[in-house]
């Protein structure tokens, strides 16, 4: 008797915990970049967008995650380059007005992990503010900072660390 109560917990318990993990979750929007669903616009939701809208879409999207920009050791400012590629960016989020973009700032591997982060966050900042500049609102804007625990390459010399200095960009909803 004992062990038939023992094995219907048991088989209980298994469906309770199968019913729990199978159900979908909804995932919110914070500016930390935490639970941000990152996609591609849908271009096929465009209702009778051709082949070639399309595609422009396609590289409208590419052209904003593509091209990163990088920064000097312990700076945050932005380089005339870097205010060339934002200048482009800006351009595809004013012709796209539903798209949305998170700005990550990076750092290399030098100094402290909480000084590093804050770093992160002034790059993202410098970035996300050149934007609004620009004419982007900034409710169609993020920032979130990975500081050093994203590196773009791994290595300790001035080659990789600059290429770890940097602002990414990606498109979501």
């Amino acid at each position: 008797m004992r062990s038939k109560v023992l094995l219907g917990m048991v088989v209980i318990m298994a469906m309770m915990l199968m019913l729990a993990t199978g159900c979908a979750k909804k995932t919110t929007s914070s500016s930390e970049g935490q639970g941000l669903s990152f996609t591609t616009p849908a271009p096929g939701s465009v209702s009778g967008a051709s082949d070639a809208e399309m595609q422009a879409m396609k590289m409208a999207e590419q052209e904003l995650t593509a091209n990163k920009i990088f920064f000097d050791f312990d700076k945050y400012d932005l380089k005339p380059a870097s205010k060339d590629v934002l200048k482009a960016k800006a351009a595809v989020l004013k012709k796209y007005g539903s798209w949305k973009m998170l700005v990550e700032g990076h750092c290399d591997d030098r100094g402290t992990e909480e000084y590093n982060l804050a770093l992160g966050e002034r790059r993202a900042r410098a970035a996300y503010e050149f934007l609004i500049v620009l004419g982007v609102p900034s409710s169609r804007l993020k920032i979130v900072s990975f500081g050093e625990e994203r590196p773009a390459v791994s290595g300790s010399n001035e080659t990789a660390w600059a290429k770890n200095r940097r602002a990414e960009f990606k498109v979501f909803k």
